[in-house]
């Protein structure tokens, strides 16, 4: 049994200090907007990822604050001073970039100590920094190879050390690991979340991956044409999107069109219980039901499991086995009224909402056990329930 001051906030714990912030920055190029206030803060030792699309304006982000490019408004705070104004070099802020842009015919501990030598520091303490960073990094049996000889997430580990021997204040990558193959990214994506978690550096990624943004974000920005859409931490953006965009930015995602109607929503012939965010709409208002595909149960006898609602029967269309689990494809008749009539899960008739009469599809993903125990093919009839759901209001047509 927990005691209940064992789990009670600390409520002397302090949050940690903001390290950088952008404030209410915009860019023209020329007469093309590239960036409309955007907004956002990163705390020591936080790693923020800038998801988007390209074109979005996240690699403009990330030069603005790496002193690169001029806002035509706003600012950049870093560790509580205004750089707006400040050239790249006077600002404490480490850009690694995709190309690593090693010295090919530099060591791998001469590229290391290099912007250590530059800045004429003693031999003594590059030679300390160096060792420590070839630690740190675990590059030790390689210090006397030429990039050439290393492989592509090593030469990104030599790149990484370089720029923390100066001690950047804040750390950007840029698609840092846009040149590697899937595996070696996801490899690479564990050391450098360990490695940021040692150094305690503030760092903010851009990428267009959104498995690489889950993984590596404590917070994670999804940003489309210029503006963020929403920023949370992986989890709060994943479950609970703000927009369309991001729903379906941001992993596989399924939309229903509903309408609200009290406490519950009608979706097709079926009506799904909704009360814990209701009142932010209003009786009649047309809204989407967002699902992952996660969330979605199939059963061919009705008996979904407790907790899932059910939304309409459908049939399998197209099924793949994808490493831990299952796909499948399945189209759903939003006028059937005989859906899921079982005991267990709460279901309604209702012949008002629009669209009731379209057939849509969905996407289900099914973890082994399950997809071994009941087994769906392609042309069978299955009950289609969910679990959760987010539920966003349409904008009005212009």
């Amino acid at each position: 049994m927990i005691r209940e001051e064992s789990v009670a906030p600390d409520l002397n714990r302090s949050s940690p200090a903001v390290a950088a912030s952008v404030l209410g920055v915009s860019k023209r190029f020329g007469k093309t907007g590239v960036l409309e206030n955007i907004n956002f803060q990163v705390s020591e030792g936080e790693t923020l990822v800038l998801l988007g699309a390209s074109g979005s304006g996240k690699t403009t982000i990330l030069r603005i604050i790496a002193g690169l490019e001029q806002p035509n408004s706003g600012k950049v705070i870093l560790h509580g001073k205004d750089v707006t104004e400040l050239p790249a070099r006077e600002r404490g802020v480490g850009v690694i970039f995709q190309s690593y842009a090693l010295f090919p015919k530099m060591s791998v501990e001469r590229n290391i100590g290099y912007g250590l030598k530059i800045r004429h520091r003693k031999r003594k303490e590059i030679r300390e920094a160096v060792e420590t960073l070839l630690e740190l990094v675990q590059l030790q049996e390689h210090r006397n190879k030429y990039p050439s000889q290393l492989s592509g997430g090593q030469q990104q580990r030599v790149a990484i050390a370089r720029t923390l021997a100066y001690k950047p204040e804040v750390l950007l990558f840029d698609e840092p690991f846009g040149a590697l193959d899937a595996q070696t990214r996801g490899h690479l994506r564990r050391e450098i979340k360990a490695l940021l978690r040692k150094v305690n550096v503030p760092a903010i990624f851009i990428t267009h991956d959104q498995e690489e943004a889950l993984e590596l974000g404590d917070r994670i920005a999804v940003v489309n044409l210029g503006h963020i859409e929403q920023i949370g931490t992986p989890y709060e953006v994943y479950t609970n999107p703000a927009t369309e965009y991001v729903a379906t930015f941001l992993g596989a995602a399924n939309l229903l069109p509903g309408v609200i109607r009290g406490d519950r929503i009608e979706v097709g012939t079926a009506v799904i219980p909704f009360s814990a965010d209701a009142h932010k709409f209003r009786d009649g208002q047309s809204v989407k039901l967002v699902f992952r595909p996660e969330d979605v149960s199939l059963t061919r006898e009705g008996d979904l499991p407790a907790g899932h609602s059910c939304i309409a029967n459908g049939i399998v269309e197209e099924k793949s086995f994808v490493g831990a689990y299952e796909r499948v494809n399945v189209r759903i008749d939003l006028s059937d009224s005989g859906a899921c009539e079982t005991n267990e899960t709460p279901f309604y008739l209702t012949t008002e909402t629009p669209e009731s009469h379209s057939s849509k599809p969905i996407i289900a993903t099914r973890p082994k056990p399950e997809a071994g125990a009941v087994s769906l093919n392609v042309g069978d009839r299955a009950a289609v329930g969910i679990s959760s759901f987010t539920v966003l209001a349409v904008p009005p047509s212009k």
